[in-house]
């Protein structure tokens, strides 16, 4: 069955030219049978077609061939035999059978207001004809019959279109939803993808910066104060012992479900912001903090975002702003908001972020051509609906404040799929 229906689907012409083969056959066959035998019955045999019966039920059945390509030609042209055959008949041969499936033929491939004129047309041409113009008397059966068949062909033609374009709509339906999910499930793994790349940055950039300064000042005084040296190192070795552990845990999200030593250590927030600012400490950078002791707990990824921002900009003081910095550290709660901010007194800036614009639109214009600390922290803050500034202070020294409403916005804006979250804004 399904080889046939590969074989119709690909050969149509092949198809109509076996269908009017068939159907020349059925009229010819009809036009030996005489229904009005003894008693009623068919009788076979009982009569024959003449010539211009054959000739007619011949070029309607070869107009048949042509169903497909031009329906109401076709239908035009057995309609034409038919009346011909119903006028001059007697017996009459039933030649109207190549119209009735001519009909059907644009029922099924037209839209239904056509169907209802052409059908409506072809019915009162055929039975007008065969009533009025024909041998037979009006009320005869087959006179009747030619009105039936010629009902049921346009009804069954535009049930089978109704069909159709129903079994397309619920294709063309099931086609989209399907490539909805393929869309929705890109954009989720491209959020996500970007979200993993924040992460890894903070984690990276701080951390390797922390080990960097310890690990410099380790090698100016490993000849004249060991001891001073040797503390060094085990920052180095601490803060390195971090950096594997975050990574750890932040790679660990991209195990498949069922792998073993799955990461169970929740995401860092602000109650570990003593032990983040003890390690800018510890390499050199004093950090003064002013928060509030009892403040209430914060949801999960505002938690997490206000540790990234304080992280990412302690990290950029360490790295540019000069041996002499010092920073501040302010988190406070003002109305439904919990607003970050980072200050420092190096030179500003021109010397201390590589000449980074306090405009936004300058500023991410920068971090297309360089690196993108600061922008992924905007980034990371407009996605739960807040807002983030950065710019140089008057006198001197950098400010990063960050304002993060304390319920984060439903499908917040996602950052641009493709953008890079990889690299320090002011590398």
């Amino acid at each position: 069955m399904n080889r046939f229906v590969r074989w119709a689907r690909t050969h149509p012409l092949a198809l109509d030219a076996t269908l009017a083969l068939g159907v020349l056959l059925c009229m010819v066959a009809g036009s030996f049978v005489d229904p009005h035998g003894p008693e009623g019955t068919y009788a076979w045999g009982a009569r024959t077609p003449n010539v211009l019966s054959l000739v007619l039920m011949l070029l309607g059945a070869a107009a048949l061939v042509f169903r497909r390509r031009a329906p109401l030609c076709v239908l035009a042209a057995t309609s034409a035999v038919s009346v011909v055959e119903l006028v001059t008949g007697d017996p009459r041969a039933p030649v109207v059978m190549s119209a009735v499936v001519a009909l059907f033929t644009v029922a099924a491939t037209m839209d239904r207001p056509t169907t209802w004129r052409v059908g409506l047309a072809s019915m009162a041409l055929l039975t007008g004809v065969a009533m009025f113009a024909g041998p037979l008397p009006w009320y005869s059966q087959e006179n009747l019959g030619i009105f039936a068949w010629t009902g049921m062909a346009a009804a069954a033609g535009d049930a089978v279109r109704s069909r159709r374009a129903f079994v397309t709509a619920i294709r063309e339906r099931a086609e989209r939803a399907e490539r909805t999910r393929e869309e929705e499930a890109r954009r989720r793994v491209a959020e996500e993808r970007l979200r993993i790349a924040r992460d890894l940055h903070d984690v990276v950039a701080h951390h390797i910066a922390l080990v960097n300064v310890q690990a410099g000042v380790a090698a100016h005084v490993m000849d004249r104060r060991p001891d001073q040296a040797k503390e060094a190192l085990g920052h180095v070795r601490e803060a390195s012992r971090s950096a594997l552990n975050e990574l750890r845990a932040t790679v660990g999200l991209l195990r498949q479900t069922g792998d073993p030593e799955a990461p169970t250590e929740p995401a860092p927030g602000l109650d570990r912001l003593d032990d983040l600012v003890d390690t800018f400490r510890h390499a050199g950078l004093p950090v003064e903090v002013a928060r509030a002791k009892d403040a209430p707990a914060l949801p999960a990824a505002v938690d997490l975002a206000a540790f990234r921002v304080v992280q990412e900009a302690l990290t950029n003081v360490q790295k540019h702003a000069g041996p002499d910095a010092k920073a501040e550290v302010s988190v406070v709660r003002v109305g439904p908001n919990v607003e970050v901010t980072i200050l420092d007194n190096g030179p500003g800036a021109t010397a201390a972020y590589g000449d980074y614009p306090s405009d936004p639109d300058a500023a991410a214009e920068r971090d297309r051509h360089g690196g993108h600390g600061l922008l992924g922290m905007r980034e990371r803050v407009t996605a739960l609906g807040g807002t983030l500034t950065a710019g140089p202070r008057y006198g001197g020294g950098f400010r990063v404040h960050a304002i993060l409403p304390t319920k984060a916005r439903a499908g917040g804006a996602a950052p641009a799929e493709g953008t890079d979250t990889s690299e320090d804004a002011t590398t």
